[in-house]
């Protein structure tokens, strides 16, 4: 039985890094096209075949863009409003999180179900009365008119319920209220260690999705005060267009993401199995 079990399970092995492989390749193939596309010229795009191998502009192609696109202050933009945001986020949706799994009070469900809701509205409906908001308290071309409206998400406070309402047990919080805990020292004590790997993946996610945000920035912000996506559409701009340059430009937008993943990844990961081996 051993001796014939052995071939099967050395075949699937190989099957599942094969497919590992494979999924990686295909992963990490708009990455580098992006790069290749970079380090070389408009025309060096346009033949065909297209070329597949690293040019040698990339260093001007990438100076091109840093300095006509102003990224330099973009990406000092972006990682503050993306951090914020992230922070935000979490602190807020992990204390609403722990309100509706585990608190009573009236209406908890209804105000659940219209918090579910808001995730149903599309972003396009609130942006004339935003930006009126806005140009109100004159905040316009402004950091916190990105922040602020993304502070709280719909999807970060059913995300955190839903992972405190298996993780949390209640009589942890009720033992903590005995031991005369109050409701800050319960929220740090046992909200937050219980939460940890789920507050991570939340961090991570809306860090990449504020990052990569497009929509309301570019209305609310200008090429003088940009973020990365909105710097990137002033490469876009003239008659004709450098696509090297825009490679090379999106390619600095990128890094920063790939960096925080290299050192970050393996921690969230390692919350995800811990909370995973908790539950």
């Amino acid at each position: 039985m051993n001796t014939s079990a052995g071939p099967h399970r050395s075949r699937g092995g190989l099957l599942t890094y094969a497919a590992l492989a494979v999924l990686t390749v295909v992963s990490l193939f708009p990455l580098v096209w992006t790069a290749i596309a970079a380090s070389g010229s408009s025309g060096r795009l346009a033949r065909t075949p297209p070329p597949f191998w690293f040019g040698d502009d990339l260093l001007e192609n990438l100076g091109v863009a840093w300095s006509d696109a102003n990224m330099g202050t973009a990406l000092l933009n972006t990682t503050i409003v993306a951090s914020t945001v992230a922070a935000g986020t979490v602190l807020f949706s992990t204390l609403a999180g722990f309100a509706f799994a585990k608190l009573r009070f009236r209406f908890r469900d209804a105000l659940l179900l219209l918090v579910i809701g808001t995730m149903t509205v599309p972003p396009q409906l609130s942006v004339v009365p935003l930006f009126m908001l806005v140009a109100e308290v004159s905040w316009t071309d402004r950091l916190q008119s990105v922040i602020l409206p993304a502070l709280v998400s719909g999807f970060g406070v059913f995300f955190m319920r839903q992972y405190l309402v298996t993780a949390l047990p209640t009589e942890l919080v009720e033992a903590a209220r005995v031991d005369g805990a109050g409701g800050l020292r319960v929220v740090w004590h046992v909200v937050f260690p219980a939460a940890r790997p789920a507050m991570a993946v939340l961090a991570m996610l809306t860090f990449v999705m504020s990052w990569n945000d497009f929509f309301w920035p570019i209305i609310a912000l200008t090429q003088s005060n940009p973020t990365v996506q909105v710097a990137l559409t002033g490469l876009g701009r003239g008659y004709i267009p450098d696509q090297s340059v825009i490679m090379a430009g999106a390619l600095l937008g990128t890094l920063p993401l790939l960096l925080v993943f290299v050192f970050f990844g393996r921690r969230i990961v390692g919350g995800i199995m811990q909370g995973a081996v908790k539950g």
